[in-house]
C-alpha cells in the first residue's frame, strides 16, 4: 500500500507475501536508493515500511494541466535455492510500481450573503418638523428642520406644517415605513386628551375640514433609503373648549 502525507512524503508498506514465492524484504530497493532515508524505517518478519519525500529516492515527477504525477519503483531479487534434487536456476524478480496522482485544483467561491428572514424587532422612529421655504414644490420644505432649541414654534391658523417621520439606524432597503394613525394632543403625552386625528389607517382623517395631505418620497429625493421616510403636511389648528368653543391656550 502507498499513502501521501500532507507534508509531501510517501509512506509505502510492502508485504512479504505479496508474491509467490515470497519476497525477500532485505533485498528490496527503490529506484534511486541513495542515502539512509531511502531504506526501510521499520521492518518486521512480514512487512517493510518506507517513508521518504516525494522528490527523493528516484521519484520522477511529471505534470499535466491541473495534475501532478509522482512515479517510483521498488525491486526485489530472489536468491537461487538449492534443493535435494537440484537447483532452481530461474531467477524471480518482483517489481512494484506505484503511481500517486495529486490533483491541484483551487477554486475560490464567494460566500453568498445570509438569507434575510422577516421577524419582529424594535425600530427607532423620529418625528420632526421641516422649516424650509416652500415656494413651488412641497419637497423644498424638507431641506432643513426645527431643532429642539427652536420650540415652541409659533404658527398662524391654517399655516402649513410640514411633518416627517423617519426610521433611524437602519440600512435595510427592504424595510418600508407605513403610518397607521397620527394624532395631535395638547401635551407631550401622546395618550393625553383631547386628541385630534390627522391620519387614520394611513389615510387623511376624512372628518377634518382641512385634510392632511401626504407628500410622496420619491427615489429621486436624494435620500439613501426613501422607503424609510413618510412625509405629510397639515394646516395649523387649535383645540377649543367643548362647552364655550373658545380656543384653548395650549401647545399642539
Amino acid at each position: 500500500t502507498i499513502q501521501c502525507t500532507k507534508d509531501g512524503q510517501f509512506v509505502v508498506v510492502v508485504a512479504r507475501d505479496a508474491t509467490l514465492p515470497n519476497l525477500e524484504l532485505d533485498s528490496i530497493s527503490l529506484l534511486g536508493a541513495n542515502g539512509d532515508h531511502c531504506t526501510p524505517v521499520g521492518t518486521t518478519s512480514a512487512f517493510a515500511i518506507y517513508q521518504f519525500k516525494v522528490t527523493e529516492c528516484g521519484t520522477v515527477m511529471t505534470e499535466e494541466p491541473g495534475t501532478i504525477f509522482y512515479e517510483n519503483r521498488l525491486s526485489s531479487s530472489y536468491v537461487v535455492g538449492i534443493g535435494p534434487i537440484g537447483t532452481i536456476t530461474r531467477d524471480s524478480q518482483y517489481e512494484y510500481r506505484g503511481i500517486v496522482i495529486e490533483a491541484l485544483v483551487i477554486e475560490v467561491k464567494q460566500v453568498p450573503p445570509p438569507i434575510l428572514l422577516p421577524a419582529p424587532g424594535p425600530l427607532r422612529v423620529e418625528l420632526r418638523l421641516a422649516n424650509g421655504i416652500c415656494l413651488s414644490k412641497e419637497e423644498a420644505a424638507y431641506v432643513s428642520y426645527y431643532t429642539e432649541a427652536d420650540y415652541p414654534v409659533t404658527k398662524v391658523l391654517r399655516d402649513p406644517v410640514y411633518a416627517e417621520v423617519r426610521i433611524l439606524e437602519r440600512t435595510d432597503p427592504n424595510i418600508v415605513l407605513t403610518l397607521g394613525r397620527c394624532w395631535a394632543t395638547t401635551t407631550p403625552d401622546p395618550l393625553s386628551l383631547p386628541q385630534w386625528d390627522l391620519i387614520i389607517y394611513g389615510c387623511p382623517y376624512k372628518d377634518d375640514r382641512y385634510l392632511t395631505m401626504p407628500i410622496p418620497v420619491e427615489a429621486s429625493s436624494g435620500l439613501s433609503f426613501p422607503t424609510h421616510y413618510r412625509r405629510f403636511v397639515l394646516k395649523m389648528f387649535t383645540f377649543v373648549d367643548p362647552t364655550s368653543m373658545s380656543p384653548l391656550r395650549e401647545r399642539v
